[in-house]
Parts: C-alpha cells; sequence; structure tokens
C-alpha cells in the first residue's frame, strides 16, 4: 500500500515521504496512528510542495541544530522521580520528562516526539536517550535520574 507519512515513524521515514508498506502495517498501524495517509495524485502534489518548503528551512536550520547538539551533549539532563528502596521507578521516565528537563536546564527546546529512548528508564541512574535536531543531525543525550 502507498502511503504518505505526516509524523516520523522510525525506521520507515519523516513526514511527506511516500513509503510503500504492507497493508496491514498500513491498516492495523499507522492508519488508525495518524501517523499516515492513503496517497492520492493530489496528495503527491502537496508533498511536493511541503518538501519544497522544508529545504528552505533545512538550510538554515543545519547550523542552529549542530548549536544544540553540542548544548544537549556537553552536561547530562537530571529527571527526578519516585522510587522504591530498590531504585526501582514507580513508572517509568518518559520523552516528555526528558523534554521538559531539559528544557528547565537551560537547553534548546525539544518536541518529546523527536526523542527516542532505546530501552524504557524505569531505574535510578545514567541512561541515554537519542534526539533527533535535524534530518543530518541526531544528539545522544545522557539522562541522570535522581529520586524525588
Amino acid at each position: 500500500m502507498k502511503l504518505i507519512l505526516t509524523q516520523p515513524v522510525s525506521g520507515l521515514g519523516g513526514p511527506g515521504e511516500v513509503v510503500e508498506v504492507k497493508d496491514g502495517y498500513a491498516r492495523n498501524y499507522l492508519l488508525p496512528r495518524k501517523l499516515a495517509t492513503p496517497w492520492t495524485k493530489g496528495g503527491q502534489k502537496q508533498v511536493d510542495a511541503i518538501n519544497a518548503a522544508r529545504q528552505k528551512r533545512a538550510m538554515r536550520t543545519a547550523e542552529d541544530a549542530q548549536a544544540a547538539k553540542s548544548a544537549l551533549e556537553g552536561s547530562p539532563v537530571t529527571v527526578t522521580a519516585r522510587a522504591g528502596a530498590t531504585g526501582r521507578l514507580f513508572g517509568a521516565v518518559t520523552a516528555a520528562d526528558i523534554a521538559e528537563a531539559i528544557a528547565a536546564a537551560g537547553g534548546p527546546q525539544v518536541d518529546r516526539r523527536r526523542i527516542e529512548v532505546p530501552t524504557p528508564i524505569r531505574t535510578l541512574g545514567e541512561h541515554t536517550a537519542h534526539v533527533r535536531l535535524h534530518d543530518d543531525v541526531s544528539a545522544t543525550v545522557t539522562v541522570q535520574v535522581v529520586n524525588a
């Protein structure tokens, strides 16, 4: 099935890209979550216009993304969460929590959807997360989880 992505999908592509996926993946995952729309000729014209505008903006933001990368990788981000006596959290640290902590620490504004946590953060200590700042620029953030 041919689809136009409306949101970034890890391992598949970014918004505005036309992708070919299996019917079940489209019907059961991408379309219900509004991550994609069915491909049409009119939709393709809109995608072309969006991509042209995005490329103009991308030229300006590449330098900004490099500056944000150096700021993010320079110091760890501290997130406070409630934990039990064994150090296991009551819940988990989410991408939204990490984005909030980055902003509170004086870092750049990062959208929670651009933060990828490889394994769920459910314990106290030091963990890593990846932030996609630009198509070509990705930063690795050290997340320090402390007890509240």
